[in-house]
């Protein structure tokens, strides 16, 4: 299994951290999230991955150089300009050339979801394309998806203003290789939540992320998550900004 871990965004609203830091060696819980999703990876079986770098490459290629992940192999493509989520899979088409189906991966979010277990739920389903949403208490601010009795997922919409669903995309995704290569539209930059997603509405599955999930993508949450990444430690949760979800887990 390969994987593409997406790590080229510019984390514009945590100036000025970002200014020297990229947003994916944002540490929680005293370890970068790159690192995290690395060795969450390598434990679910995936061999290769693929990081983009964008923003502050050259610290991102001196901190892959300095950490390894035993049993994974790890490869760079650097962006001079931003090719969108799917642009950058587009552009690396042969990474994945001859896999049935690989993963795509956000990596400035953090999640305790259970890698192996979505892709079991992917093959379960015989699905061409499966995401991962998270129960998000600001659908508005969200990408949100609309699920059928089956979680089959019907309507995809980004930052709607009368949300018809709690349910959000967490920039976690099983793709079937050639179904995916020959959907992605040749435009530039190309965006999955705007470009991909619609396309396969009725086709693809929603994974429902039901412990916890984060973006750090502001100063409140990311000082939030660090918070509670304190009190808890050693224990393989999400330490977030919104503590009182549905299921009792901290989700944002």
């Amino acid at each position: 299994m390969k994987a593409f871990l997406l790590a080229a965004g510019c984390g514009t609203r945590l100036k000025p951290l970002t200014d020297r830091l990229p947003k994916c060696l944002v540490e929680i819980g005293g370890k970068p999230l790159l690192l995290r999703w690395l060795q969450e990876l390598a434990a679910a079986g995936v061999t290769d991955v693929l990081v983009n770098t964008h923003h502050l490459a050259d610290e991102v290629e001196t901190f892959l150089a300095q950490h390894t992940v035993v049993g994974l192999n790890v490869r760079t493509f650097h962006e001079p300009e931003l090719l969108g989520s799917a642009g950058t899979v587009t552009a690396n088409a042969d990474f994945v050339k001859g896999e049935q189906a690989f993963l795509v991966i956000y990596a400035d979010n953090y999640t305790d979801i259970d890698i192996s277990d979505l892709l079991e739920y992917h093959t379960a389903k015989n699905s061409e394309f499966t995401m991962g949403l998270f129960r998000s208490p600001t659908p508005r601010e969200c990408g949100i998806a609309v699920l059928d009795d089956d979680d089959r997922v019907v309507d995809f919409v980004e930052k709607p203003s009368s949300p018809e669903s709690p349910w959000a995309n967490a920039g976690i995704y099983v793709a079937d290789t050639a179904s995916l290569l020959a959907r992605i539209p040749q435009t530039k930059p190309c965006d999955f939540g705007y470009d991909v997603l619609p396309l396969y509405m009725g086709e693809a599955y929603g994974y429902r992320i039901e412990g916890v999930f984060c973006d750090i993508g502001t100063p409140e949450r990311l000082a939030a998550a660090r918070r509670l990444a304190e009190r808890h430690f050693g224990v393989r949760r999400l330490d977030a900004t919104f503590e009182n979800s549905d299921n009792g887990e901290a989700v944002c």
